[in-house]
């Protein structure tokens, strides 16, 4: 953690360096002389591998404070005080037994038995509940949308969600008249679930090997593959056959301004931005873009010459703009001719939906020859903004 913070701190001190460069820099139009633009953007540079190294650090922290866990529980109570057992796929039995049937080619027809409570339609198995968590985590620390969107769990078939369509209005009245009626009016928003899956090899060298542990291969394996296309998918997805991404044309944010140029974003344009998103919904706004929209950003002063984008410098937290946090990702378009280069809005209304159970299926025939063993492993999910006037985007102008 000494060492995440070190570097939160002397990344912020070369950001400062680099800023006060560009202020001296700059000719009277404005623009960096030609012998120094070099000079400018390898500092910007750095700022930015700095940013990436504490990223990369604080993603190792959380791996290592959850491998340092303790695989059992210790008992803290009397034999005999009684308590609830835990059954199903909560139980030691079952999970004991999944994970026999992951590590070996043949088991008991017990380990069969204890685990028909939890056997899909396809001859795969439901994870236990203990890995389960450890599957969301992991989920959660791969996409960034899980860490601001709302989570539910479903167990089967579509979830209705009601929703305001229109709002009842109040109304000046002499005394004595008759109050008006205005209602409220609600619609209902439909979240399904679609299947996602990715098959994973591993050597029977590897299984074989009592030190090697599966579980923790299979976790991060599964959160880095299936954490990339789910939030892909809450981008950019269109319905169908996959969730219905928060830029989607339908049923995505709204839009709150388009830029005057189709390369570049002023800084009026993201007050404007900011502004056109009501005052509820700013209390808990994030701003998300690509990198390459944060590289452009961090150049743009507000009226007072102050730089918008501030870097964070304490652990944990991220940079803001306009005091507000900034998350990146890879799938946020870049800066160009149409694109929706920036969103700004609550996340909270955009619904990521679980099914209960992520599924796992061992293949022992496939990979023979090459002496792997394939893993199948699937989960059901769903997404939708249920409000889309919490969201804004800012909308490059078309080329």
């Amino acid at each position: 953690m000494n060492q995440i913070l070190t570097l939160r701190e002397k990344r912020a001190k070369a950001w400062d360096a680099a800023k006060a460069f560009l202020d001296t820099k700059r000719g009277t139009d404005g623009l960096l002389f030609a012998e120094d633009v070099a000079t400018y953007e390898k500092m910007e540079a750095d700022v930015v591998s700095l940013g990436k190294e504490i990223d990369r650090l604080e993603r190792q922290a959380t791996l290592d404070r959850e491998l340092s866990l303790p695989t059992t529980n210790p008992i803290t109570n009397q034999p005999a005080a009684g308590g609830k057992a835990k059954d199903g796929r909560a139980s030691d039995e079952y999970t004991r037994s999944f994970w026999a049937l992951m590590r070996n080619k043949s088991v008991s027809h017990e380990v069969y038995n204890a685990l028909k409570i939890g056997q899909d339609d396809h001859g795969g198995f439901l994870a236990p509940d203990e890995f389960q968590r450890t599957l969301l985590d992991a989920l959660q620390e791969q996409n960034i949308f899980r860490q601001l969107a709302h989570v539910i769990t479903t167990s089967s078939g579509d979830r209705k969600i009601p929703v305001v369509a229109s709002k009842g209005t109040a109304a000046w009245i002499d005394e004595e008249a008759a109050y008006p009626e205005s209602d409220d009016t609600f619609g209902l928003v439909s979240i399904g679930a679609y299947k996602l899956a990715t098959m994973i090899k591993v050597s029977e060298e590897l299984l074989n090997d009592g030190v090697f542990d599966i579980a923790a291969y299979i976790a991060t394996e599964f959160a880095r593959r299936i954490g990339a296309a789910e939030e892909e998918a809450f981008f950019t997805g269109n319905g169908t056959g996959k969730p219905t991404g928060i830029l989607n044309a339908t049923g995505g944010a709204e839009l709150g301004i388009t830029t005057a140029g189709a390369t570049a974003i002023t800084m009026d344009e993201v007050m404007d931005l900011f502004y056109a998103l009501r005052s509820p919904y700013r209390r808990n706004a994030n701003f998300l873009m690509n990198d390459a929209t944060v590289k452009a950003l961090r150049k743009l002063k507000n009226a007072s010459g102050d730089y918008i984008w501030q870097p964070s410098v304490t652990a944990g937290a991220p940079d803001t703009i306009l005091n507000r946090p900034v998350y990146t990702s890879a799938f946020m378009p870049a800066i160009a001719g149409g694109a929706k280069s920036i969103l700004f809005g609550d996340l909270g209304y955009y619904w990521v939906a679980d099914r209960e159970g992520r599924s796992f299926k061992r293949l022992n025939e496939l990979y023979a020859p090459t002496g792997q063993v394939g893993f199948l492993a699937s989960e059901r999910v769903d997404g939708k903004l249920i409000l889309p006037e919490a969201v804004k985007v800012l909308q490059q102008k078309a080329s």
